[in-house]
């Protein structure tokens, strides 16, 4: 039920003035409503702040946005809900039916709104006021924000917002939200809205026109009324074509938009790929080339912290976790953070400039050639920064089998997961490599591994499509947004939001991982270890030049060496490994590799903390501090010959690009699925698909010599 005004009016002014020193406690729920791209999120970062929080809706994996906006001072605090980016509210997909469910109040803990800022982007007006039609129709008092006037005004339309606003009998208010334009007035509107008992009642239709009546009831009629729906869908339409003509009026230009020509170029069969593919080789090569001074000097700084813990600390067992597992651990991860930055960054700057869109357009030709559905590109764009949004992305797909063969192939993408991983490789064999004498081979490589993910995707899509979930794409129409210039603040803020997802993950999950793969290498320990310690204290209280003077032989380091290994051999860890090295070796892969793999299946990143911590146990607490890139480097087998090859790196990159290795992702594509055996099929046919193409890489790069 909506609360009438004088209820509002009363919580207001029974709310306690000393809440401006504390959190704003909402009195007024507000929804935030309106198409993709039409400026929602901006609006909504603008009027929130960091006064913001992000959660599920009840019983679903559906994203929720919230935060608290100050109406008019300390004393209104309004409940921000930023519902998903919708066209219609025709509940046929789980975005639109959660929509409605807020709106008409059926969320658990969720009251009804008490208003809705309807988002209309001033470009795309008349397709924008469908969504508005039907939100009138939910009875709740609606304020338009009126954005990307601008934009409109440099295509040559004239909006006349106060006919607008007379037409539909609602405010129209004018926003810039990046510069704080319309903000006061937005909120004025809001509270006056709320206080006006008649603004529950309006309508877009005629009273005195029964037979085009469009009330709530519209939405629940029975499909079987066709003549009726028909006639009600034709009034809808009529009646938007009706307000646009009357308040835009196109300016005499004989000019085409600047989109539009840019278009022509951007979104050309041909050139149109070849820019794409330009654009990522460009990032990539930014990327590899400005986070190398970052990544060394947080290289050296975790280096210098360990050796501070150690010579701080006693020797024993509680120094060795510190510096091997905790500092070795989450600081290997926690040097790719520069490369993680800029990728957001770089994905950023694309998608708020609007050409996310037109390489969605692109592609979509192409997935919809081998059966995917138009809107899946969306969802696999979204995993390349991480898979658990993009698949919880799907849920705007209607037909189930469509979604379900989307969330099958969204792993495949390369999130910024596998990104330590492949810098890893490239850092340790690939460096300085250029190709035509300016092109880094490294740049070259991450794009070889996204492409083939993209391949492999769109293969196994096409299998599904055409097997297990067959069934003929719907149509699918997508809107190119116009150009615009990268809103800076949004894009630094969502650059720091991920960054601090990815350094709580280091601090959370790659932590505990990091601590209990070292407590496997460490354990068990045994007499001759104890004794092995006892002379590595023994050496490094001595310094070299007393070393040099007693003519103490160099074996006896290299032979506390050994010993170190053999005990990483033969603890927990070593042991798994060498139960599962007969399985790897044809990949080239020996026992401590497989260890690492073994540990990435929780989380990808894994991998780099855990090679960091088995090259790192049994080490002389005095040696210089020496990189993960040259440990890598000079990793040795069993049988004494190189652990590491460029070939082997490559076989590695290639399995990380197919492999089901994220728990959390796994979590997610259950809950998604609501299967079990939807769950463990993606998971079994993921490793088998990487097992056998880093097999082909490795036996096939042997084959010729490399």
């Amino acid at each position: 039920m909506i609360q009438n005004s004088t209820d509002v009016a009363e919580k207001k002014r029974t709310t306690d003035n000393k809440t401006a020193n504390r959190n704003p406690q909402a009195t007024i729920n507000v929804a935030l409503a309106g198409n993709p791209n039409a400026g929602k999120t901006t609006l909504f970062n603008a009027l929130t702040g960091l006064r913001q929080k992000v959660a599920n809706y009840p019983g679903v994996t559906v994203e929720r946005k919230e935060g608290f906006w100050r109406l008019d001072g300390s004393e209104n605090a309004a409940r921000l809900i930023d519902l998903p980016g919708l066209y219609s509210l025709d509940a046929t997909s789980l975005d639109e039916q959660i929509a409605r469910d807020v709106l008409t109040g059926k969320l658990q803990n969720l009251h009804k709104p008490d208003a809705i800022i309807a988002v209309v982007d001033a470009t795309n007006l008349e397709r924008n006021l469908y969504l508005v039609t039907q939100l009138l129709e939910y009875k709740i008092p609606i304020v338009i924000a009126l954005t990307m006037v601008d934009v409109a005004e440099k295509q040559s339309l004239a909006i006349n917002t106060k006919k607008l606003s007379e037409l539909l009998q609602i405010p129209v208010v004018e926003v810039r939200a990046a510069q704080k334009k319309g903000i006061d007035e937005l909120a004025e509107k809001v509270l006056r809205a709320i206080e006006d008992p008649k603004n529950k009642e309006n309508n877009w239709f005629s009273e005195s026109d029964t037979s085009t009546n469009l009330d709530e009831s519209f939405i629940h009629l029975s499909l079987q009324d066709n003549t009726e729906i028909n006639k009600k869908i034709f009034a809808r339409y009529n009646f938007i074509s009706d307000v646009y003509q009357e308040s835009v009026k196109p300016k005499q230009s004989d000019e085409r938009g600047s989109s539009e020509k840019i278009d022509r170029v951007l979104t050309h069969k041909f050139f149109g790929l070849i820019i794409l593919i330009a654009i990522l080789l460009l990032v990539f090569q930014t990327i590899f080339s400005w986070a190398n001074l970052p990544m060394d000097l947080l290289e050296q700084g975790f280096g210098a912290l360990g050796d501070f813990v150690r010579t701080s600390m006693p020797e024993g067992i509680l120094t060795d976790l510190m510096v091997d597992g905790v500092i070795a651990g989450v600081g290997g991860v926690l040097v790719f953070l520069p490369q993680i930055l800029l990728l957001f960054l770089f994905l950023s700057i694309l998608e708020d400039t609007g050409y996310m869109s037109r390489a969605a357009f692109l592609l979509d030709r192409l997935m919809r050639g081998v059966g995917l559905h138009g809107k899946a590109f969306l969802p696999l764009l979204s995993s390349f920064a991480c898979a658990i949004p993009g698949i919880m992305a799907t849920r705007t797909i209607e037909s189930p089998k469509d979604r379900l063969a989307t969330i099958m192939i969204a792993p495949f993408m390369s999130c910024s997961a596998r990104l330590p991983v492949y810098t890893l490789m490239i850092a340790t064999f690939f460096a300085g490599k250029t190709i035509f004498g300016f092109l880094s081979l490294g740049a070259v490589l991450i794009l070889a591994m996204y492409a083939l993910g993209i391949v492999v995707a769109i293969i196994v899509g096409w299998v599904l499509k055409r097997t297990l979930l067959k069934s003929p794409p719907p149509p699918f129409v997508m809107e190119l947004p116009p150009y615009r210039m990268p809103n800076f603040k949004a894009v630094f803020f969502n650059v720091f939001q991920r960054a601090g997802m990815f350094v709580k993950r280091a601090g959370t999950v790659i932590l505990a991982i990091s601590i209990i793969l070292w407590a496997l290498t460490y354990f068990p320990r045994s007499n001759q270890q104890s004794a092995i310690n006892n002379q590595q204290s023994e050496i490094a209280s001595d310094s070299k030049q007393q070393i040099a003077n007693e003519n103490q032989s160099p074996k006896t380091e290299d032979r506390l060496d050994d010993e170190a290994s053999a005990q990483l051999k033969n603890s927990y860890a070593g042991k798994l490994g060498h139960f599962i090295e007969p399985v790897i070796q044809p990949l080239g892969f020996d026992w401590k590799i497989g260890v690492a793999l073994i540990a990435s299946f929780a989380a990808r990143e894994v991998l780099v903390s855990t090679l960091s911590i088995i090259y790192s146990v049994g080490k002389d607490a005095d040696a210089e501090n020496e990189s993960l890139i040259q440990a890598v480097r000079d990793a040795k087998k069993d049988d004494g010959t190189p652990a590491w090859t460029p070939l082997t790196a490559l076989t590695l990159m290639v399995f990380f690009v197919l492999a089901m290795q994220c728990m959390s992702t796994v979590a997610v594509v259950r809950r998604e699925t609501n299967s079990w055996a939807w769950t463990l099929f993606m998971v079994g046919y993921m490793t088998a698909l990487a097992y056998f193409a880093a097999f082909l890489t490795y036996q096939g790069g042997r084959l010729l010599g490399f």
